[in-house]
């Protein structure tokens, strides 16, 4: 029988609704498997056979759908709506090598993070030259499916930062979505069936940085970043096919890795997406913006979190206040070898070479001085600062902006409000809490112990924070106004992934294993 408690759970969570409970079939009833409770050992294929035949003909479809109604432990990239927070997990404190290790298992190389749904784990990996979407058990570690995802050109990517397995998957307890820089979106059932999929263009990044964003489905579309170095645009498709339900072109912005929020306002539903410099939302029903702040980094990693009607961002790229561009006289003085008045592609080294692509504007091959002087001049318009925002409509002004910071800044990871508090963490391992109402500092880049840079975002459940760095050093942190480490780990291991938080464990994919640890 179902764990009582945990199905409870789930129908009050409500994925179905009575309405789409009276339309459920055998093979939504055969999918309760991915939902069963965690310690049940017995769970198998023949179990969830059995408990078909016995649901469908004793109980009724529709009853068994009202009490399937999925609980979506940790369907997207962060948690529910990139939030980051489970509050009602209970996370073991301590964790660490044979420290509330559940399990540790081999998988392929990737940069995405967890995303699970009862007993379904999913992640993306590359191996073997190809792109794969991949099903675990949440409860052992155990391989229950993997699909390939083809493609034509592998995007380029930074080797040793990025991965062309970057993007965490996506599920609305029916299917699980995911994306691939190389090669677009997929969409297969619970079961490994694949539904259908959408190809894309390759993804082109600034610096080849390769793909960051992730995808997010909210009621019935499925939602994809694609600010990339030309053909900025926001996607929107139909969750039941992979059509276009619309598509936003965005000219103004350049590449960017951060991942929609989903914001219920003014009677309709909003999609808001973070990019270079600016912040906008957009109807999830139509992709007609509703409005528009500008204030932000030139190059955007963190993603938005929301506090009922506030909108928060926090981030930090290198701007023209943190080094002093060349001039292009001096640039062509050291690299214009053949004296044409352009620098090519042949002759860029350094820094130029690096950035090359993002300064040839009309990709001919050159970079022209009126190419780089465009250039400047709008990354001069970078703000790096954390911003509380309570958005109108059109484009924002003073009065829409509660508070705003500029110290302890992240660049990649995104920040958390969790129980009142706003929290960040900067390279080097410094973490700044703030009044989420007023931002006013409770402490301000205060040292962890672990240093280094910080990509994994922040997490947080039962009072706790968790925080972890690029070389694997995991802190707990006490939520509050005062700075209080409860424990560290190390998995010793390169980490970049943010962790999971769902049947009271926490998930952490590293660069070679998939680690679980909670209470036994």
């Amino acid at each position: 029988m179902l764990n009582t408690s945990f199905a409870e759970s789930s129908a009050r969570q409500g994925v179905l609704s009575p309405e789409n409970s009276q339309k459920a079939d055998k093979r939504a009833t055969a999918q309760l498997f991915c939902r069963l409770d965690l310690n049940r050992k017995e769970t198998t294929l023949a179990a969830v056979n059995a408990f078909t035949f016995v649901a469908t003909v004793a109980i009724g479809v529709a009853q068994v759908a009202s009490t399937m109604a999925g609980e979506l432990h940790w369907p997207q990239f962060r948690g529910p709506n990139g939030s980051g927070v489970a509050e009602n997990q209970k996370p073991p404190v301590k964790i660490g090598l044979g420290t509330n290790e559940v399990f540790k298992i081999k998988v392929p190389e990737g940069a995405s993070s967890p995303c699970i749904i009862g007993d379904r784990l999913f992640l993306t990996g590359y191996e073997g030259g190809k792109l794969l979407t991949l099903c675990y058990s949440a409860r052992d570690g155990k391989l229950l499916w993997q699909q390939e995802a083809p493609f034509e050109k592998l995007e380029a990517f930074y080797k040793g930062e990025g991965s062309p397995a970057a993007s965490t998957p996506a599920t609305d307890g029916d299917r699980v979505y995911t994306y691939f820089g190389s090669a677009g979106a997929f969409a297969y059932t619970l079961a490994g069936e694949k539904v259908w999929d959408r190809k894309l263009p390759t993804a082109e990044h600034t610096g080849d940085f390769g793909t960051g964003t992730s995808p997010v489905v909210h009621e019935g579309i499925v939602l994809i970043n694609r600010d990339m170095l030309k053909g900025s645009h926001l996607l929107a498709l139909n969750a039941k096919n992979g059509e276009q339900a619309w598509r936003v072109e965005r000219p103004e912005f350049f590449s960017g890795w951060s991942t929609p929020v989903i914001r219920k306002a003014g009677g309709g539903t909003e999609v808001i997406l973070a990019g270079a410099q600016r912040i906008k939302a957009y109807d999830l029903k139509t992709g007609a913006e509703r409005w528009s702040f500008s204030g932000l980094p030139n190059a955007v990693c963190p993603t938005p979190v929301l506090d009922g009607d506030v909108v928060y961002f926090a981030g930090w790229s290198p701007s023209s206040s943190d080094a002093k561009m060349p001039s292009f006289a001096s640039l062509r003085e050291q690299h214009d070898k053949n004296s044409d008045g352009a620098i090519g592609r042949e002759e860029a080294e350094g820094i130029v070479q690096f950035l090359f692509r993002t300064f040839d504007v009309d990709e001919n091959g050159k970079i022209e001085e009126r190419e780089w002087q465009d250039r400047l001049t709008q990354m001069e318009k970078s703000v790096n600062q954390a911003v509380a925002l309570r958005p109108s409509k059109g484009n924002l002004e003073e009065k829409d902006v509660i508070w705003s910071y500029t110290r302890g800044l992240p660049y990649v990871p995104s920040s958390i409000v969790y129980r009142g508090n706003y929290y960040m963490v900067r390279d080097g391992g410094m973490v700044t809490c703030l009044d989420a109402k007023t931002g006013k500092p409770y402490y301000e880049q205060e040292r962890l112990g672990s240093s280094g840079n910080y990509y994994p975002s922040l997490v947080a459940a039962d009072g706790r924070i968790y925080l972890c760095s690029n070389d694997g050093k995991m802190t707990v942190l006490a939520a509050g106004e005062k700075p209080e480490v409860l424990a560290r780990a190390e998995l010793g291991e390169r980490t970049v992934t943010t962790p999971a938080l769902a049947h009271n464990r926490i998930y952490i994919r590293s660069a070679n294993h998939l680690w679980c640890f909670g209470e036994k």
